[in-house]
């Protein structure tokens, strides 16, 4: 028999180990980028060597952020609807998402780098450092973060500055794209100047003053979720069309909306 008193008492501990669980994933992610190993293809057409990232550790890599992005909303949801809020709760967070989508992401877009630099005729002359920008992501993410954790009895309806999981999640996707060849979207990903374009937009949202809204909108109204439900329903009716591919709409389409949304408290303070 379940002594529900005990029970109730240890549900205390659930936010703290679904964010562990986020780091734990976030390693395992971390641990199938490292060993991920492209692999030579040669054209049919003109018959040329091209290195494709198209192996099944960095896929998981990409699926394991997945799992990491889902611990990493649990675990919020679970705090605000047992009304548990430990001290070291926001600080843990904040360390499991800088390992989760800030340093995993940054692997990706290193070797997102690295797979476009090898397919160049100057391969051989290629620098390690024309590579390393990409961990400016795990940088910029960590500082977000930092910022965030002095700040957050602020932000109650939104973020300042994109959220870092959204990062996470965008580039994460950015395997499994490449892996079923969704669109045309890996011409863009074998591109080594809209590489360097995608890292510097995601370091400079997540460190602005642009206000994001949060998914989990603090109050279920329409006034406080249309914007949600926007994203939502748009990447539910993008998928069969456009596949993994709909994961960069919504994200785009996330920005936009938050560009351009009225938060309720603020329009009634202008009146």
């Amino acid at each position: 028999m379940v002594h529900y008193p005990y029970f109730w008492a240890n549900m205390k501990h659930l936010p703290n180990l679904l964010t562990l669980g986020n780091l734990f994933c976030g390693c395992i992610a971390i641990a199938y980028l490292l060993t991920a190993q492209p692999y030579v293809y040669r054209s049919v057409s003109d018959h040329s060597l091209q290195w494709i990232m198209g192996t099944e550790q960095i896929y998981m890599g990409s699926i394991f952020i997945g799992i990491a992005a889902i611990c990493d909303m649990l675990d919020g949801f679970t705090a605000r609807a047992l009304n548990i809020f430990s001290p070291i709760g926001k600080d843990l967070d904040s360390l499991a998402d800088v390992v989760s989508f800030g340093v995993a992401p940054s692997i990706i877009m290193f070797k997102c780098l690295w797979d476009t630099v090898m397919m160049g005729h100057d391969a051989l002359d290629a620098s390690m450092l024309s590579m390393c920008p990409a961990f400016l992501i795990a940088c910029f993410a960590a500082l977000r973060l930092a910022k965030y954790n002095i700040t957050a009895d602020s932000q109650k309806s939104y973020f300042i500055g994109m959220p870092v999981p959204a990062v996470g999640i965008l580039v994460g996707s950015f395997p499994i794209i490449l892996w079923n060849n969704s669109l045309n979207i890996p011409q863009v990903l074998h591109n080594k100047w809209a590489l360097y374009g995608i890292i510097a937009l995601m370091c400079f949202l997540m460190v602005s003053k642009i206000k994001f809204f949060k998914m989990i909108p603090p109050k279920m109204k329409l006034a406080y979720s249309w914007p949600q439900l926007v994203v939502v329903i748009s990447a539910l009716v993008a998928i069969p069309f456009l596949g993994f591919a709909s994961i960069p709409l919504a994200f785009a389409l996330y920005v936009l909306l938050s560009l351009v949304y009225k938060y309720p408290e603020e329009q009634t303070t202008a009146q």
